[in-house]
């Protein structure tokens, strides 16, 4: 299922041919590239050597690929990539040669999400238990090459996965967010199951959790509360994080106290899709974004699969009708009871089958429609077990193409479409916005670069 990962852009990068913007994509056959931004032109390749093979034949849900995102140390001129047998590095940015590592930072052949890089240590996060890995956040301190440090949370033996797509979100004051999927719940034996959980850093020891009050249910249907990265944002005075899984209900908590006293009471729940409450083609996928407009209102955007639920709030603005999906936004408003901050529904987007997560530039949303078959089993959606997964061909054959759309920020209004011009569809991946550029990558390996319309005198 997966090719490319999400784009990196740098600009000011020295290379053999001189000074350049680069855009850096990783290949799930352990591969990073480095793709010139003004001509589209390979300026390097790296591949990674295998070492040792993997234990088990590779499928859509443990890969035995590269699957991670890499990150950017612009001080070092360094891009860190983690290769598939769970072994650091660092490039070059200007001629991708290795120049840190490697460093055996995850076991090999574990399904790891996006690096990030915070106060020199790199975070990232583990799900699925492939090749026999406990999930949980691990982190490597890269600052003495010759002596890096690795730590973990595991926060669930045999479940609990942080699968959000951007992985571990830090907070500037050093606080780590991330929400866990399907597993025990058990916070004095250390199972932090269907939870969002704030870890200090580097050390990763739990300071603060959220647990919605029906955790049970949502690991006993599979309706992973880790199928987003757990967003961090400020409003006025307030510290900020939303999270959301595949049962469709958005989560907004006090950043600070996520879920108050009892663990339990977040500042607000909305159930936006997935009535019927199955495991997948429904819910909110991948991570949660925030905007702030010129006149200080905080925008959020939640990436939406499937129909929106009869009980979701009703938004002012809706685009069109959405049987797959759609983006939905909101202005951050305060409860004029309580005066905390609430959600308030902005507008809903055109049709997108499904969303990737969204990124805000200039007052312009840009989004991606994946055209995936998000279907994993055969037979009923509703209950998980005893199902026939599909295999990644079957999953394949129903797939559309990816539509790159640029929308009003304030209103949804759809500003641009690529149309057809992509033909394939992408999983689980992701855009970059950079210089009046947009970067999408997908299935079939290709980075595509939109920019704007120059105008002659």
């Amino acid at each position: 299922m997966t090719a490319l990962t999400a784009p990196l852009v740098a600009s000011d990068v020295t290379t053999p041919e001189g000074v350049k913007t680069l855009v850096y994509v990783a290949g799930s056959s352990n591969h990073v590239f480095a793709v010139d931004a003004a001509t589209g032109k390979l300026a390097w390749s790296h591949d990674f050597t295998a070492h040792v093979s993997p234990a088990y034949e590779g499928m859509w849900l443990c890969p035995n690929n590269l699957n991670a995102t890499p990150v950017i140390e612009r001080r070092a001129g360094l891009i860190y990539a983690l290769n598939a047998e769970g072994r650091l590095f660092g490039l070059d940015l200007g001629d991708g040669k290795e120049r840190f590592g490697p460093v055996q930072f995850v076991p090999p052949y574990s399904k790891v999400w996006s690096l990030n890089l915070f106060e020199g240590v790199i975070y990232t996060s583990i799900s699925q238990n492939c090749a026999d890995t406990p999930s949980g956040i691990y982190a490597t301190d890269i600052r003495d090459q010759n002596r890096p440090v690795v730590r973990a949370l595991l926060v669930d033996d045999h479940g609990a996965g942080v699968w959000g797509r951007g992985g571990p979100v830090i907070s500037p004051d050093g606080r780590l967010f991330a929400a866990t999927g399907d597993g025990d719940f058990d916070p004095s034996a250390g199972h932090f199951g269907s939870s969002v959980l704030a870890l200090a850093t580097p050390d990763l020891h739990v300071v603060d959790f959220y647990a919605p009050n029906d955790f049970a249910r949502i690991t006993r249907y599979d309706l992973d509360l880790g199928a987003t990265s757990a967003a961090w944002f400020a409003d006025g005075n307030f510290h900020l994080s939303a999270a959301g899984g595949k049962g469709g209900t958005l989560y907004l908590m006090n950043a600070d106290s996520l879920g108050d006293l009892d663990h339990h009471t977040p500042l607000e729940v909305l159930r936006l899709s997935n009535d019927e409450q199955a495991y997948e083609e429904n819910g909110i996928w991948g991570s949660i974004s925030s905007w702030r407009d010129a006149d200080g209102t905080t925008w959020v955007y939640v990436p939406v699969w499937g129909v929106v639920s009869k009980d979701a709030p009703k938004f002012p603005v809706n685009n069109g009708p959405v049987p797959d999906g759609c983006i939905m936004a909101f202005k951050l408003g305060r409860d004029p009871q309580t005066h905390k901050p609430v959600l308030v529904p902005a507008w809903t987007s055109v049709d997108f089958n499904r969303p990737d997560p969204v990124v805000i530039a200039n007052g312009v949303v840009f989004g991606v429609s994946t055209g995936e078959n998000p279907q994993q089993t055969s037979g009923t959606r509703v209950v998980y077990q005893g199902q026939k997964l599909l295999s990644d061909v079957e999953r394949a054959e129903h797939a559309r193409h990816v539509v790159l759309y640029a929308m009003d920020a304030k209103t949804g209004k759809v500003l641009y479409s690529s149309g057809d011009t992509i033909s394939t569809w992408v999983h689980f991946s992701g855009l970059a916005v950079a210089n009046a550029q947009v970067y999408v990558v997908d299935h079939d390996s290709n980075l595509y670069c939109f920019g704007l319309k120059s105008h002659e005198k």
